[in-house]
């Protein structure tokens, strides 16, 4: 029998937060030629309060992974939002990591993980995916990390 993408984040003790509405004159989710092109979410904590932080300054890898993440989490609850279903993704194709941290701060990639390996974890093969990790001096309302996707769709 073949797990739904819903199945494998129940059994992974995870839970979609409710899509986020935009904080500006943007739509969460744009579908154009088979395309998902998912805005950017920021780093949202499971009790709805934001994940603020600098990587280099107040902040450590880990709680940048996990921040990245949540994101992850909330890209996943717009693409529900707009599709109906998860199931309706053929391929996550590339993700943009953004991170705010210190001039200093080299770990991008590894904080950006934190949504890679979660996208692996629940799509397999399909959750394999081209992607940008940045360095920021600043993200919206101060959040610690801000990911965006662009997915194939069903």
């Amino acid at each position: 029998m073949i797990m739904t993408v819903e199945q494998k984040l129940a059994d992974l003790g995870l839970t979609l937060p409710e899509a986020a509405a935009p904080v500006a004159s943007y739509v969460p989710v744009v579908i154009a030629n088979g395309m998902a092109h998912v805005s950017g979410q920021i780093s949202f904590a499971a009790d709805g309060s934001l994940i603020k932080g600098r990587l280099g300054a107040d902040m450590d890898l880990a709680a940048g992974q996990a921040a990245a993440g949540r994101c992850a989490l909330m890209v996943l609850a717009q693409l529900r939002a707009a599709l109906g279903s998860l199931d309706r993704v053929q391929q996550i194709v590339k993700l943009g990591v953004f991170v705010q941290c210190t001039p200093d701060f080299t770990a991008q990639p590894e904080v950006a993980n934190g949504a890679s390996d979660l996208m692996v974890r629940l799509f397999g093969l399909a959750g394999k995916h081209a992607r940008a990790a940045v360095g920021v001096p600043a993200l919206p309302r101060g959040v610690a990390v801000e990911v965006d996707a662009v997915v194939a769709i069903r």
